[in-house]
């Protein structure tokens, strides 16, 4: 079983939202989530994106990490199949989950990913978005245990 990151373009810079992710972040046990926070540059594209690379081959070092974007036109699944999905990658390969700026993902970074994930048809705040995501790992490791959180 290999480890989770999460890349994210900004700062959380949310006290109550920080809160509720150190809050997942206690309860989470396996797998071990990083998060990396990569400096925004004023919606340029091409900056963010190297920023981005540029934590993606920090990670990458001595692995090849699976990379997923989160994205309106992504894949999205219930709770349930997010776990048995996520499970399954994780079992053979680390992964890199990235959430882009505001306005999106630079083109090297969408050439480096292996898939992308959607939360919902909604869209949500970065800050929010990012919340979801690890509420959802934490769910997802829940649902392999038979934990009766997911109830």
């Amino acid at each position: 079983m290999k480890d989770l990151h999460l890349i994210v373009v900004g700062r959380l810079g949310d006290k109550n939202i920080e809160e509720l992710e150190k809050d997942y972040f206690k309860r989470l046990t396996v797998p071990k989530l990083t998060i990396y926070e990569a400096r925004a540059h004023s919606e340029d594209l091409n900056k963010e994106a190297k920023e981005v690379i540029a934590r993606i081959d920090e990670i990458s070092k001595n692995e090849n990490p699976y990379i997923v974007l989160l994205a309106e036109n992504g894949k999205q699944f219930t709770s349930v199949n997010f776990s048995k999905w996520l499970s399954n990658v994780y079992e053979r390969q680390s992964v890199i989950f990235i959430i882009g700026g505001a306005s999106g993902h630079g083109e090297a970074v969408i050439k480096r990913a292996h898939f992308r994930l959607s939360l919902s048809e909604l869209t949500y705040p970065h800050k929010l978005a990012r919340l979801l995501l690890v509420e959802q790992i934490y769910r997802a490791q829940t649902i392999v245990a038979n934990h009766p959180y997911n109830k």
